[in-house]
């Protein structure tokens, strides 16, 4: 068994702006970075054996501090990227409407198949890239503690894997900047022990409500 420990970066910017960030590198905001301090002051005595974060750079800027406080450097993963979405990267919902109305009314059909142009990644093969990249992980750290900075999008892969749920839909749970979220990974299967912890948030102002792709 591999115990999991899966943060959703910092907030940002765009993240206020309910902006399609995708692959896009998106600095954190200020309260991201207190965001990303917190999340490290309250794990900095829950030592890890290893640290991995997405390669975008809202989650490097997420991974750093926790870093600090191990005293270890994070590796960098572009299996733990958010969705690529083509086109939308970059765009605010207002924007893609006037722009795109067609894509914009294909996308919120939510199916699975179903890639935008300009390089993007379909529900299916997302799913399957964000899988392969957590099994060869755990499966590399047998036996370990790991924990992975990453996406909105990618939690919500590994929520769905670990319910059963199907990769196509609404989202169906919270996923809160530097949430953390608490998996195991036994015999090839994803169980989930705690979800969308944000304790370490509670006097901060409400986050924005997440959409699909501003992740």
């Amino acid at each position: 068994m591999t115990e999991l420990l899966f943060i959703r970066h910092g907030e940002t910017d765009w993240n206020r702006e309910q902006r399609f960030q995708g692959q896009i590198d998106v600095p954190l905001n200020r309260t991201g970075r207190e965001q990303a301090a917190r999340v490290a002051g309250r794990l900095a005595g829950d030592l890890h054996d290893a640290l991995y974060s997405s390669d975008l750079v809202r989650a490097r800027e997420t991974a750093q501090p926790l870093a600090d406080a191990w005293r270890v450097a994070a590796a960098f993963s572009k299996g733990l990227r958010e969705q690529h979405f083509g086109v939308l990267e970059g765009l605010d919902v207002p924007t893609i409407k006037a722009r795109h109305p067609d894509l914009w009314a294909r996308w919120l059909e939510h199916r699975g198949d179903f890639a935008l142009p300009g390089g993007g990644e379909s529900l299916r093969q997302f799913h399957a890239r964000v899988l392969a990249a957590v099994r060869e992980l755990a499966e590399a750290h047998a036996g370990r503690r790991l924990a992975l900075v990453t996406h909105g999008g990618v939690l919500d892969m590994l929520w769905r894997t670990a319910h059963g749920q199907p990769i196509e839909g609404l989202r169906t749970c919270e996923i809160p900047n530097t949430g953390l979220n608490r998996l195991r990974w036994k015999g090839g299967t994803l169980v989930i022990e705690s979800w969308g912890d944000a304790a370490h948030l509670a006097d901060l102002p409400p986050q924005p409500p997440t959409q699909a792709g501003e992740r």
